[in-house]
């Protein structure tokens, strides 16, 4: 698990609270982050927290564009301050939603300077399906997810994730990584073909965690990883493959799930 600060960025702007915030962090390894919204301070307050970041050698996690708003160009900005701030750490922006609801030329230029800050982007496609375009009564006309082949074709890792789990920012989930993948599949037409797609949930994930011998298979490697009975991906992503076999240190380790009534105490 990793430790993330995950504020809204004017929290920053109060100079007590962000230095104890951002030392605090440092003290635990964990990653200097926050919630982006657009508004006219947006660039000061990014100027804050890559100030922050940068003289305590951090990596920043960033929540941007969560929204169906066309104007709304957080990640844009974030790109454009990381530049500014020569960062050189590692930066990952989650959601990225609105890049979806906006014109391909304003894709393109914003992607553009993505790819040049080397910034990366993780996507939550059950979640942004959940909570987007969602109205009382009214069906959604869209899916929410961010433009995802677009990204990769540009050569900006892409990873796939959930953050949430029967909760209010989405209502299902049972913190099952195949289930994300399975989802996101259908959800962004990753398929047709597949190709490389599951790396988004193993190997480029686990690059950009500094975890550089998980996510992958090879020789002296730790025989940590989940065995399924599908043929192939037809296969794979047809079935929730509740059959399968879960290795530890090439063990296989107990699957079975609790019964919900055993966790009712853990909502207290």
């Amino acid at each position: 698990l990793q430790a993330v600060s995950l504020v809204t960025l004017d929290y920053y702007q109060t100079p007590a609270a962000a230095i104890t915030l951002a030392d605090t962090i440092a003290e635990i390894g964990g990653i200097l982050g926050g919630v982006a919204y657009s508004n006219q301070d947006l660039d000061a307050q990014l100027d804050t927290v890559f100030s922050l970041a940068k003289e305590r050698n951090l990596n920043l996690d960033f929540h941007a564009d969560e929204n169906g708003n066309p104007d709304s160009h957080c990640l844009r900005q974030i790109a454009k301050a990381a530049i500014r701030h020569q960062f050189t750490g590692k930066i990952i922006c989650g959601h990225c939603c609105s890049l979806a609801v906006q014109p391909l030329e304003e894709v393109a230029e914003t992607l553009k300077l993505v790819k040049a800050a080397g910034i990366a982007i993780v996507s939550l496609p059950m979640c942004n399906l959940y909570l987007q375009d969602r109205q009382a009564n009214v069906t959604p006309s869209w899916r929410g997810v961010t433009r995802l082949h677009e990204i990769k074709q540009q050569g900006i890792p892409v990873t796939l994730a959930s953050d949430n789990c029967r909760d209010p920012f989405y209502g299902f989930g049972d913190h099952d990584v195949l289930e994300v993948f399975t989802q996101a599949v259908r959800i962004a037409h990753l398929d047709m073909p597949i190709g490389d797609w599951p790396c988004a949930v193993t190997k480029t994930a686990a690059d950009l965690m500094g975890l550089p011998n998980m996510g992958r298979i090879g020789v002296g490697l730790p025989a940590d990883l989940i065995l399924f009975k599908g043929r192939h991906f037809s296969e794979l992503l047809s079935r929730p493959q509740h059959d399968r076999i879960i290795l530890h240190q090439g063990q296989p380790i107990d699957t079975t799930l609790p019964d919900y009534a055993d966790l009712d105490e853990l909502e207290n």
